[in-house]
């Protein structure tokens, strides 16, 4: 066992978590803080040994896991999220560190959200087992079976609270699970490892190994093992996961990128959405729910932006360790490359730059909150994902062009939509997307679908809908009167 890495204060293994006990490796990557780029340590990284020795704890601990009801699965999981609750501070200030998510998040949405993930869907799993479908002829019990062995991979801007969001229904459902932390944000999942260890979940029930999508994570989806794949990430490395996995019919969730809309009708309360617009720099705007395309009525449009200006030079940039800090850094340096090139793309190509537009002076991998007007509807900064704190504003005449922009890219994730309660909802019904928030923004419930289309991604999470993923559904049909066994057709 490799000794602990110090991240402030806090010790966590860099090594891997495989049948409840921890497995180091020869192979390491090197792991840095995007608020000042200082090594955090070494981290293994998973090869062919690790990712069969994981799959094969899995498959070992599957039979007993799976054979257990959902009651008696419930007591584990309560305690695994007591567990993430008793080291609440240790997971904010991990991550804070690791991924340069803003602390304030963490203490105030992300680990409640983390427990709740466990414990909700271990409840919800109750319901599931008394089920039927009655109809003249007979009553359809329907069951959520286990599918079996569940490979999960999560990204590096929310890698904690994506893992149990995930991991929560695959393990009430009765399913053993392999996680692949992000390579760049990897230790918080890590200490998730420790927290179950902790709870006294049977071992191989949930492993975890480290390390890059191109080699631990292709491996693991490749196994024909594998009974599910849960991916939160991509478009490209989505279509690697699904072909591989196709390759062995092994059903997909993807939840992918957005380049979601965020309509401002005539009749919108200006100061409202505002103050909701500036918020999709939070997080460095790294963040895939954002409403990143600002589509506002041409008669606003002015008054809108002088709105959203002021609440914008209210963002504190800065360590996102710091309560008052409201943006903090891009995760990776390559990342960082990645978003000041859409924007100097788009300026050359002729859009106007109304603010920001260049590196923060606060530290190396920060970026200042940047608005382009001016952007043509077909071009790169409105067609595709920044994943940066960058916003588009274009104008519209009429619902009908506005939903036209709206619905005029590949991407389906979400969607705000400000204006008179119901002309707003209106309009947000024709927007094509798997969700959309009228004069609001980020209310989620666990009951609710969560998920895309078009390149969004392909299925959806929550409630009934991530057990249906996770589980063999099957219906077992009782007839109510003696059955009599005839070839006849009637």
């Amino acid at each position: 066992m490799t000794a602990a890495l110090d991240i402030a204060g806090i010790a966590v293994s860099p090594d891997h978590y495989i049948g409840g006990r921890r497995v180091p490796s020869a192979e390491r990557f090197a792991l840095h803080s995007p608020i000042d780029q200082r090594l955090l340590g070494e981290v293994c990284e998973g090869g062919a040994t690790e990712v069969d020795a994981a799959i094969t704890a899995a498959a070992r601990a599957f039979p007993a896991w799976s054979a257990m009801t959902a009651a008696e699965r419930l007591p584990y999981l309560e305690r695994f999220a007591e567990e993430i609750g008793k080291r609440a501070d240790d997971f904010c200030q991990l991550e804070s560190n690791d991924a340069g998510v803003l602390l304030s998040r963490m203490q105030h949405g992300v680990v409640p959200r983390a427990m709740l993930n466990i414990r909700w869907f271990a409840q919800h799993a109750l319901e599931l087992q008394n089920r039927a479908i009655e109809t003249e002829q007979a009553t359809h019990r329907v069951r959520h079976d286990p599918a079996g062995i569940v490979v999960i991979i999560t990204p590096w801007n929310a890698p904690l609270m994506l893992s149990t969001w995930k991991l929560g229904p695959a393990l009430a459902a009765g399913n053993t699970c392999v996680l692949k932390p992000p390579e760049w944000a990897p230790l918080t999942c890590s200490l998730l490892a420790d927290a179950a260890h902790a709870a006294g979940l049977p071992p191989g029930v949930f492993n975890v190994v480290q390390g890059s999508g191109a080699n631990t994570g292709a491996k693991l989806v490749a196994d024909p093992r594998i009974a599910r794949v849960s991916f939160t990430g991509s478009v490209p490395t989505a279509r690697a996961i699904a072909q591989a996995a196709g390759a062995n019919l092994v059903p997909c969730s993807l939840e992918l990128g957005g380049k979601s809309p965020f309509i401002v009708l005539e009749d919108a309360d200006l100061e409202g959405a505002a103050a909701t617009a500036a918020l999709m720099y939070r997080n460095a705007g790294q963040v895939c729910l954002a409403g990143t395309r600002l589509l506002v009525h041409a008669r606003i449009a002015e008054a809108f932006t002088a709105a959203l200006r002021a609440n914008v030079e209210k963002l504190t940039v800065g360590d996102p360790r710091e309560a008052s800090t409201e943006v903090g850094p891009i995760i990776y340096p390559r990342q960082l490359e990645r978003v000041a090139g859409f924007v100097e793309r788009a300026v050359a190509a002729g859009a106007t730059l109304l603010w920001g537009g260049a590196r923060h002076g606060f530290g190396a991998q920060y970026y200042q909150p940047t608005l382009l007007t001016n952007v043509k509807q077909d071009s790169e900064i409105v067609q595709h994902e920044v994943f940066g704190p960058v916003l588009t504003l274009q104008t519209f005449g009429s619902d009908e062009e506005a939903i036209a922009l709206a619905n005029g890219t590949d991407y389906g994730l979400g969607g705000v939509c400000y204006g008179e309660t119901e002309h707003a909802a209106a309009v947000a019904e024709r927007v094509r997307t798997g969700f959309i928030w009228v004069n609001s923004f980020g209310i989620r419930d666990l009951a609710a679908p969560f998920g895309g289309i078009k390149r969004s991604g392909v299925g959806r999470e929550g409630g009934d809908w991530s057990f249906e993923f996770f589980c063999d559904v099957k219906d077992v049909v009782l007839p109510k009167k003696p059955f009599q066994a005839s070839f006849s057709h009637r």
